[in-house]
Parts: structure tokens; sequence; C-alpha cells
């Protein structure tokens, strides 16, 4: 028997599946308890359906993180510390300080999703990613400047 699967089963199939199986697993416990529906012609159009309404949607966020990707690499972002001898920083340039000095200019971005892998110790330019969405990362320049 053809089933469309509503939600997770271990070793079976994943939401939104269509998989052949026994007929007295779909009648016996699939279908009681909810986890699969049979898959009738009715039942098919409306996973198609919903597949492609989770597709446009998805398009949706992507064309909206690529335009705030566009928006976050062309803004200029300066961050004043103070250095010592060399351009040395006294202390650094945490995610923190760019998220902060990001929603000052009115785009807020979580710390979390910027993609730091040290703090920044020294004085100029520096390539910073920030992960807007999974598909899309934005590469953002940060200017430290002496106070």
């Amino acid at each position: 028997m053809k089933v469309i699967f509503t939600q997770d089963v271990k070793g079976k199939g994943k939401k939104g599946e269509t998989k052949e199986v026994s007929e007295g697993y779909a009648r016996n416990y699939l279908i009681p308890n909810n986890l699969a529906k049979e898959a009738t012609k009715g039942n098919m159009k409306d996973l198609e359906a919903k597949e492609k309404s989770e597709q446009k949607k998805a398009d949706e966020e992507r064309a909206k993180a690529n335009a705030f990707k566009e928006e976050l690499e062309a803004l200029p972002l300066e961050i004043p510390a103070k250095s010592g001898e060399g351009g040395r920083l006294f202390g650094a340039v945490s995610t923190k300080q760019i998220a902060e000095a990001l929603s000052k200019q009115n785009k807020k971005v979580d710390k979390r999703k910027i993609q730091l892998d040290n703090p920044i110790r020294s004085l100029g330019n520096t390539k910073v990613p920030i992960k807007i969405h999974p598909e899309v990362t934005a590469t953002v320049n940060v200017h430290v400047k002496e106070v």
C-alpha cells in the first residue's frame, strides 16, 4: 500500500515522503496513529500544493536574505578602539561590538550569526562573514580605527 508520511517514522520515512509499505502496517499502525495517510489522488494533490507553497515561501525568504546581504555589504562599518604602538588593540573587537555597531545603523543582526573565528586585535580593515540565511552569507568590511 502506498502512503504519505505526515510525521517522521524512524526507519520508514520522513514527513512528506511517499512510500510503499505493507498493508497491515499501514492500516493497523501508521494510519490510526496519524503517522501517515493513504496516497489517494486527492491526498497527492494536497501534498503537491503544500510543497509548492513551501517552496515559494523558501524562495521569498532567500530573496529577502539576498536583499539584506546587499544592504550589509554596501554599509561602511567603523568601530573605534583604543590601541597601543604598532596598531595593536587593548583588548579586542568582538562579535557583540560588531552587532551593536550594525544596530546603530538600523541593521539588526544576531551576534551569533557573525562568524568571527578570532576577535579582531589590530587596527585596519577586516572582512567579517555574517550568515543571514542557511544559503546566504554576507561579507561585511569592518574598519577598526583608533580613538
